[in-house]
């Protein structure tokens, strides 16, 4: 049931389409009898204003029509030239097809303007070959057009919705104001509903930044890391470390000489945390004003200035005395306020890019901002050449409307059907990405033109050759037809719209009740087609296709893992170079763009196989802390050999379980029923604070395969060598101090990364679907690890 204001809209759609196809229509037939223009001037509104979904504001898409119709002149004169031969209109057709549904890799606007452009070339490209009369059906098209972007501009426009930019800048402010404990204390669950609004599924179509321009990329990347701050901002309430961390670093701002140590970790003023907490929440509000203006903040990349200060105060902190030295819970709040401050330092950088839109100088690193010093061409190109492959769901769809329309006209200029061209519309507006919506479509359109094509000879039996009298009914048939079809379903759009045609055709020439037979025939006919080539042509639409993609991007973050823990434990430092994360940000795309068709197609009886959008969500965290780590924590001395044996043993463990995650998604287990590589390492864990206090063994026969394990007394941030058994210790209190101090923060901060990463890993596996749960306990029995393997211990702990 739609609701009020989509039913409003509606009803200002069809009388908007409804005046300008009669404004064109009317005069040209009546006043200066020329059918050619009048038809036209008929099917231009219609085409764009009625079959295109063109999203935005009434000026907005007036702008989309006027830049359209260049294209639509192009294609009308191509399709008429073409039309002198059937073989020549089907290539024609095939190639049209493909370009103007390949399109949607632009954005929302070019991809709801496409049917309308594909129905220009479809009008013009069916006999009588009349290349003379090409003038007078662009300047029809022309009319058209330019009438119906004037009723879209003062007749009953649809107003302006917020844009991105005012969404993002309000989810800033609360993002900064959470930071410093201003406005109350906002739960979870409300920052991450403030979050949520800046899905670009959520955003309104015509304001989401989806095209390949620096604006719209950068734009859309700010989006991604400000939903990523407040996700963090979310955890760090739940586990109280926010209020914690506020409370140091603002007693810290406020006094500087406190005493750094306290009972418990947390009654103690934070210095580092403290210089670098207000510049966060500052540089929030300050990018949340800039938006609102439009005009970059002066001072590029202030953050990263801050971030690096930040770490220099944590190294001298744990490189001097010994009271100086935090104890462990602050140095996890720490690394807690760096992984948030390097979300902001993002959101500087992209809405600067965002809002300047110009080409700039490298940005670190490059690989996260290398659309920043792309020309407009690269762009373009990287995003045609990122989709131009049989995993992309927008090459999929193009290719399927194409040979659709292409075998579609071929049939029709075959058979030499009447009102050929209804064949391709029934096609057109039929068609859908499973096989399953596109039979349920034709079930629905079938039954409505059946009866509209009754209903349509009886009105031309009726009335014969009265053409006052279709004139006469025309104008209210289209406000009718315009707005109770969207209403009520696609069985009354098509049955109306069959009346409407009926009455239109019979004015320009004599007309029969033949008319309506001739539609059933050829929407029947286009019917056939279109559910052929849904059943050929990925019949599943992105079900399939978002189950490779998940699981592709799984496999790309296990070596991205392992890759960044070498970086930071070779030796010597910086001997091992960052891994490269663009295969991964390519999977990343292909799968967004595969999820966000998944998520537009109803599922049906069909249950979910996994929750994708944590999948995402993980990916992005991966692929961040990929990028910054080796950036900001490379030490400069190496690290300990057991602490880095810890570190690669979690990163090898974590791989192993995004591969076994990506085999359970896409039920693909036939590695693991083999006892592949990842099936060799049971009891791996994920961090050097887990790897040094717990052996993590998956049972009773592992205790004598697995070294004894290490005491918990040992500290892995400060011990490179075994301890005698102590008392249980006090992570509150700092470190003991020794001669060769390892460099506590780049451990710190790994090993919150990896628990980071591990907690969702684990709770993705936890919302797998049963079906799948029972395959991979069948493959655990045969002698697979299964859940008893996986890093993290026991399935619920730490998931959730």
């Amino acid at each position: 049931m739609k609701g009020g204001t989509e039913r409003t809209e509606i009803l200002r759609r069809s009388v908007r389409v409804s005046l300008s196809a009669a404004a064109g229509f009317y005069p040209f037939l009546y006043g200066l009898d020329d059918p050619v223009v009048a038809l036209y001037a008929l099917f231009a509104p219609i085409s764009l204003g009625l079959l295109s979904s063109i999203p935005g504001s009434g000026r907005q898409r007036a702008e989309v029509m006027l830049k359209a119709l260049p294209v639509g002149l192009v294609l009308v004169t191509l399709g008429t030239v073409l039309a002198v031969q059937t073989w020549a209109a089907v290539v024609g057709m095939l190639v049209v097809g493909f370009l103007l549904a390949f399109a949607a890799i632009a954005g929302p606007r070019p991809a709801g303007a496409a049917p309308g452009l594909q129905l220009f070339y479809i009008l013009a490209c069916f006999p009588p070959y009349e290349p003379e009369t090409l003038w007078l059906r662009l300047a029809g098209l022309t009319y058209g057009v330019v009438v119906l972007a004037l009723c879209e501009l003062f007749l009953l426009p649809q107003p302006p919705g917020p844009t991105y930019r005012e969404t993002l800048a309000h989810a800033l402010v609360t993002a900064g104001d959470t930071i410093v404990g201003r406005g109350g204390h906002l739960s979870p669950t409300e920052l991450r509903d403030a979050g949520a609004r800046l899905r670009l599924s959520d955003a309104p179509p015509a304001e989401r930044p989806a095209g390949p321009g620096r604006a719209a990329r950068g734009l859309a990347q700010a989006g991604s890391a400000t939903r990523r701050l407040l996700e963090q901002l979310a955890h760090l309430t739940e586990s109280g470390e926010l209020r914690a961390l506020v409370r140091d670093g603002t007693g810290a701002a406020a006094d500087p000489d406190a005493d750094v140590g306290g009972k418990d970790g947390g009654d103690r003023c934070d210095v580092a945390s403290g210089s670098l907490l207000p510049q966060v929440a500052t540089l929030c509000h300050e990018t949340a004003a800039a938006l609102r203006t439009g005009r970059a903040t002066p001072g590029s990349q202030r953050m990263k200035a801050a971030i690096d200060g930040f770490q220099q105060l944590r190294m001298r902190q744990v490189t001097e005395s010994a009271s100086e030295v935090p104890p462990v819970p602050v140095l996890r709040r720490q690394a807690a306020l760096l992984a948030v401050a390097e979300s902001v330092r993002v959101l500087e950088i992209s809405v600067g890019v965002a809002l300047d839109g110009r080409r700039t100088p490298p940005i670190e690193p490059r690989e996260l901002f290398w659309y920043a010093q792309s020309s407009t061409p690269c762009l373009w190109s990287r995003r045609i050449i990122g989709n131009m492959t049989l995993r992309s769901v927008q090459f999929q769809n193009a290719t399927r409307i194409a040979v659709a329309l292409a075998a579609a006209r071929l049939v029709a200029g075959s058979l030499d059907l009447t009102h050929g061209f209804w064949v391709l519309l029934a096609v057109l507006t039929l068609s859908r990405t499973t096989v399953g919506e596109t039979w349920a479509a034709i079930r629905k359109a079938v039954a409505g033109n059946l009866v509209g094509a009754v209903a349509a000879g009886a009105l031309l039996i009726g009335l014969g050759q009265h053409t006052e009298a279709y004139a006469a009914l025309l104008a209210p048939g289209m406000l009718i037809a315009f707005a109770l079809g969207p209403l009520l379903g696609i069985a009354w759009a098509q049955g109306l719209f069959t009346l409407v045609v009926a009455t239109a055709f019979a004015q320009i020439a004599p007309a029969t009740w033949h008319i309506a037979a001739a539609r059933i025939v050829d929407v029947v006919t286009g019917s056939a087609i279109g559910l052929l080539c849904a059943m050929l042509a990925w019949p599943s639409g992105a079900r399939r296709e978002v189950l490779r993609t998940m699981a592709g991007l799984l496999r790309e973050c296990g070596p991205l893992i392992k890759g960044t823990v070498a970086t930071l434990t070779a030796v010597p430092p910086g001997s091992a170079p960052a891994p490269p994360t663009l295969p991964t940000l390519h999977r990343l795309r292909l799968a967004e763009s595969a999820y966000a068709q998944y998520r537009s197609e109803p599922r049906g009886g069909t249950p979910a196989h996994a929750d994708w959008h944590a999948v995402l969500i993980a990916a992005n965290h991966i692929l961040l802390g990929a990028q910054w780590l080796p950036r900001v924590d490379l030490p400069a001395r190496a690290l300990p050999a057991d602490a880095a044996d810890q570190a690669r043993a979690g990163a090898r463990a974590l791989a192993n379980t995004t591969d076994r995650l990506a085999a359970l998604c896409a039920g693909d287990l036939s590695e693991w029923e083999r006892g592949g590589p990842s099936a060799a390492e049971p009891g791996a864990v994920v961090s050097p604070l887990d790897a040094a206090r717990s052996t993590g063994s998956s049972g009773p026969e592992a205790d004598e395969a697995q070294p004894p394990p290490q005491r918990p007394d040992e500290d892995p941030f400060t011990s490179s060598r075994p301890r005698p058994a102590l008392p249980a210790p006090d992570e509150t209190r700092p470190a003991p101090p020794q001669a060769d101090r390892t460099p506590m923060p780049a451990l710190v901060d790994l090993d919150v990364w990896l628990r980071s990463v591990t907690a969702q890993l684990n709770r993705i596996e936890d919302d797998l679907p049963e079906t799948v749960r029972q395959a991979e306990r069948r493959t655990t029995a045969v002698g697979v690890p299964g859940s008893a393997a996986r890093p993290g211990g026991d399935r619920r702990q730490g998931a959730r």
